[in-house]
């Protein structure tokens, strides 16, 4: 099985997707989330893995006029607590480091311990490169922060643990795959948008259609369209208990928004996290 992730080898994306679909997988690393998308549109991946909000940064917006614009289906989701650690060439201690190298979000999601020393911030484009990077060039007086994944493949050593100042940093991502028509019995989770008239009370009127069923709106978030200049599509994430109740709220959906796609209806992920 070929799994396309965005990032590098090492990286978050990938603990993701080890974790989700188990060892035996080929790891197909992508420069960008449009090069996830095509890897999978084109049959070259069977999967993919993309990141679609944080905990602490919110929606990943440009995210989400991807799945619009392709022809993918979510087929599940993951949830990864972020965890980043500071790490060296084996034998490297604390009073040695001059440089920390790593990509800008990491490096800022750790600045309370970084402002504790005297040391040169290096913004790199990827954490797990910049782990790579030191492994690979020997370079003394030089750490990276990313996650443990990286130090492992890597042989470096991790001088300081968890070192990002929000504990409770959670990103989640969606599985992507090929779109086709089934529907997982067990499904208790669907993501879909709609877009509504651009009236006094449309989306309200929208939103009511889940007030009288078992439906638990866990998402809105809203999204321009290019298009139409201060128009606006609703992406949503629902819950439910029973796939009925579900195809009974889609079908009054249907009825009153102006459009609606379902980008998957699949099984929900465990929002406490895959522990690193």
């Amino acid at each position: 099985m070929r799994v396309a992730i965005q990032g590098y080898e090492g990286c978050f994306h990938e603990i993701v997707a080890r974790e989700y679909f188990g060892g035996g997988i080929t790891v197909v690393p992508c420069a960008t989330f449009r090069q996830v998308a095509h890897e999978v549109e084109s049959g070259k991946s069977d999967f993919g893995v993309m990141a679609i909000e944080n905990s602490i940064a919110g929606s990943i917006i440009s995210n989400y006029s991807i799945l619009q614009n392709s022809r993918l289906q979510v087929a599940g989701e993951a949830y990864l607590r972020i965890e980043q650690n500071l790490m060296a060439l084996p034998g490297t201690r604390l009073e040695d480091i001059e440089e920390v190298h790593s990509h800008p979000m990491a490096l800022l999601q750790c600045v309370d311990f970084l402002d504790r020393h005297r040391w040169k911030l290096v913004e790199t484009e990827d954490t797990a490169l910049s782990a790579r990077h030191i492994a690979e060039r020997r370079l003394e007086r030089t750490a990276g922060i990313a996650g443990r994944l990286a130090a492992e493949l890597f042989g470096l050593e991790i001088i300081a643990p968890a070192i990002n100042s929000i504990r409770h940093n959670y990103t989640r991502f969606m599985i992507l795959k090929r779109h086709d028509h089934y529907i997982d019995p067990a499904a208790d989770k669907a993501s879909l948008y709609f877009k509504t008239d651009h009236r006094h009370g449309s989306l309200m009127g929208v939103l009511r259609q889940m007030e009288d069923s078992t439906i638990n709106m866990t998402k809105l978030q809203s999204y321009p369209i290019p298009e139409e200049p201060w128009h606006y599509l609703f992406h949503v994430d629902m819950e439910f208990e029973c796939l009925d109740d579900y195809i009974r709220t889609l079908d009054k959906l249907q009825v009153t928004a102006k459009e609606l796609h379902v980008y998957g209806v699949y099984k929900r992920g465990n929002n406490t996290g895959i522990i690193q």
